[in-house]
């Protein structure tokens, strides 16, 4: 069996999980108006800022458009223009009674007809631009491309739901991982930090650490199935060490017990009146309730049962029970034999 002393030190208080890498903004770049695909601007794999082109559509029939509705609003402005002069006149000549009221009426509702119509050609003008402008595809987002899925010379549809290309937001990025229900109240006031709970992202493979982020949500309802509830962590990833897709283990630090009684858990037992562990004394196991500030997977604060410097066992407990001896090796007292009395 082995022994080990109590020792104190500060403890981190982490909660650990398995959680999916995920792009904060991830879009699928799709044609807004028919037309041939005359341009493809960025190359697979390229990183792209927001506003930066990635195609062009054969735009000469929208400019068309484009000049026919200006043509139009400008007759009609001309029009409208020598209503209105007519009108001033017809106003200057009714005063005099020299022409009949209606007719300043009927040039007045000719007026407010060339008006209508003028803002009628300034939204045909305007929405011609609009389409004009979608012939040119720039990137909503700044991220990384990926597979191109049309090449130039391809006629593109605005029905189509494959799209061109995907932009995928790599730096910042976020990862989705879930938690017992049971630890909500303490994650609901980490939230209320400002600077936000610490996250460490390790990988699943090596278990090394790829990344440190920040909490930035909790979600609105616990999963009813595992009863666990999705939170989410940004991370900064200028090097590109986290990837959309990837299973990442994450590390939540949720609070610190600072100059604590610890011990390993390993020497920390379940009994009927609660926890334990075995203190050797004078070269014998005693039994000693302890109470548990907080455990994990590899160590247990003790605020109560034993103090720094006793000496525990932390395995070969089935050995064991209150009074056996305990007989330790000359190899540096870290490990042990024990025989009942």
């Amino acid at each position: 069996m082995v022994v080990e002393q109590v020792a104190r030190r500060d403890i981190p208080h982490l909660l650990r999980g398995i959680g999916t890498v995920q792009s904060l903004h991830s879009v699928v770049i799709r044609a807004q108006v028919d037309g041939l695909l005359t341009e493809v601007a960025f190359k697979e794999g390229q990183h792209v800022n927001k506003g930066d082109l990635l195609a062009r559509i054969d735009d000469r029939a929208i400019v068309a458009e484009v000049e026919q509705a200006r043509a139009e609003k400008a007759r009609n402005e001309a029009q409208l223009q020598a209503a209105r002069i007519d009108l001033e006149r017809y106003g200057n000549l009714v005063r005099d009674e020299a022409i009949a009221r209606q007719t300043v009426d009927q040039q007045k509702a000719q007026v407010e007809q060339l008006e209508a119509t003028l803002r009628a050609n300034e939204a045909t003008l305007a929405a011609a631009q609009v389409r004009l402008s979608f012939t040119r595809i720039t990137s909503p987002v700044t991220g990384r491309v990926g597979l191109r899925r049309v090449d130039a010379g391809n006629l593109v549809r605005a029905s189509d739901t494959q799209g061109l290309v995907t932009v995928t937001q790599i730096d910042p990025i976020s990862v989705i991982f879930s938690l017992p229900q049971d630890d909500l109240p303490r994650l609901q006031s980490l939230l209320r930090e400002p600077a936000g709970a610490p996250v460490i992202a390790f990988s699943r493979a090596g278990g090394e650490p790829v990344a440190e982020g920040r909490l930035t949500m909790i979600d609105n309802q616990i999963d009813p199935t595992t009863g666990t509830i999705p939170l989410r962590a940004e991370f900064p990833n200028t090097e590109g060490k986290l990837w959309p897709g990837q299973f990442v283990t994450v590390e939540l630090r949720i609070g610190e017990s600072q100059g604590a009684t610890v011990v390993s858990a390993r020497a920390v037992q379940r009994g009927l009146q609660g926890p334990f562990v075995f203190r050797v004394d004078d070269a014998k196991a005693t039994v000693v309730p302890v109470t548990l500030g907080y455990a994990d997977d590899e160590l247990a604060v003790v605020t109560s049962g034993v103090t720094p410097g006793n000496t525990v066992v932390s395995d070969g407990h089935s050995r064991l029970k209150a009074g056996s001896v305990v007989k330790l090796t000359p190899a540096g007292g870290a490990a042990a034999q024990g025989a009942a009395p």
